[in-house]
């Protein structure tokens, strides 16, 4: 989270820095898709759903109640 923080901060520090006149140029163009600061938070977000998706199918719990449902669907008699 302290990350995606410091990143913010970066970006807005940045945004402040640009002269003016380029800030006004930017602020009327027409957005046609994802900048770099977002593709970058996009890409965080995703790292943070992968890892906590990890974190839930790795553990101990998950596995045995995945190894039960697969147990108890091989003994159905069809």
């Amino acid at each position: 989270m302290w990350l995606l923080v410091l990143f913010i901060h970066l970006a807005s520090t940045l945004v402040r820095s640009l002269p003016r006149r380029r800030r006004a140029a930017a602020a009327t163009a027409v957005d046609a898709g994802m900048s770099t600061a977002e593709y970058a938070v996009g890409t965080l977000a995703a790292v943070a759903f992968a890892s906590v998706l990890y974190a839930v199918v790795s553990s101990s719990a998950t596995r045995s109640l995945i190894s039960s449902v697969v147990e108890r669907a091989l003994k159905i008699d069809f």
